[in-house]
């Protein structure tokens, strides 16, 4: 029995303070302290900008340590969950994953309904309860929750941080209306095992779960946990037709407009003749051509209720 607490008596702590507003930092004592009262202790990691994270679990990997980590957990907003699962999958780290969600959106912990209540954070981070979640791959990167292309859906990246900040959510979609005089339809062509689509479009989303910059309702019927990717692709619209859709996309009901392409697949392929703006999990993304598949349940995330009996069956 004490070889086997000996193994799993660490935690690895990435954190970002950057993320957000900045709070988080002002609980990482309480975090520490609560991590070093169920008995465990803690390596932290200051992740705010680099190779920080990957540098680490390399290290983890090439000593061969990962047997003494109970778990990691990652506390900032989905760009620090994307690096992190990153690192993950490059160094083949297979510790659960627990998310403290501190950035401006945090879009994939919206999907497990995580709190945003520090204390009850830490209880999911330290509890027995997990669910399965897929990680999305495109190109040779991988990403855990949106994958898009388009003049509007690089807004994360031309919106400013501090403004992001302060307002929030907000900042998004003021900067993502302003944007629509400037758009033009692209036209590109998915390739899927079961079809291929001729489109023109202003923008599209691969969606692995269910929201993505603040919209909520983006992909109502993603599964994180399916092996599958969701797609919802924008097609050449007028600007009267815009207000409509875009109130459908608050509402959740995009899907069904003549003006949205939605499918689902396990592989995908874009191309395109124009140079299209991409967008990874909030960060800038890969050039055209993209070729996305899916790793099923790669992912093993600690949660409020327990679905891995569900999941692997």
């Amino acid at each position: 029995m004490e070889q086997e607490i000996q193994k799993h008596s660490k935690i690895i702590l990435f954190y970002n303070p950057n993320s957000g507003s900045g709070v988080f930092k002002n609980n990482l004592d309480y975090i520490i302290g609560r991590c070093q009262d169920a008995g465990y202790i803690v390596v932290p990691i200051r992740a705010a900008h680099g190779t920080v994270i990957a540098d680490y679990l390399a290290e983890v990997s090439q000593r061969g340590i990962e047997a003494e980590f109970r778990q990691i957990i990652a506390a900032g907003g989905d760009g620090t969950i994307n690096v992190c699962v990153n690192a993950m999958i490059q160094h083949d780290i297979h510790l659960p994953l627990a998310i403290l969600p501190a950035g401006t959106a945090n879009d994939f912990a919206y999907y497990f309904n995580l709190s945003g209540d520090i204390e009850r954070m830490m209880d999911i981070a330290l509890g027995h309860n997990y669910t399965y979640a897929d990680v999305g791959k495109v190109n040779d990167r991988y990403f855990i929750n949106v994958a898009a292309m388009g003049q509007v859906v690089d807004v994360s990246q031309k919106t400013d941080p501090t403004l992001k900040n302060t307002i929030g959510i907000l900042a998004y979609y003021l900067k993502g209306l302003s944007e629509v005089p400037n758009l033009k339809p692209i036209k590109v062509t998915l390739t899927t095992p079961e079809k291929v689509y001729r489109e023109k479009m202003y923008f599209m989303v691969v969606m692995n779960g269910k929201s993505a910059g603040g919209f909520k309702k983006i992909s109502p019927d993603s599964e994180i946990n399916d092996g599958l990717l969701d797609v919802m692709l924008f097609r050449n619209m007028t600007l009267f037709e815009m207000p409509g859709v875009f109130m459908k996309i608050l509402q959740g009901s995009h899907s069904s407009s003549k003006r949205v392409l939605h499918f689902q697949t396990s592989s995908l392929k874009i191309e395109s003749e124009c140079d299209l703006p991409t967008d990874i999990d909030g960060e800038h993304g890969e050039k055209l051509p993209l070729s996305f598949s899916v790793l099923h349940n790669r992912l093993k995330i600690f949660t409020l209720e327990d679905n891995m009996g569900e999941e692997q069956a």
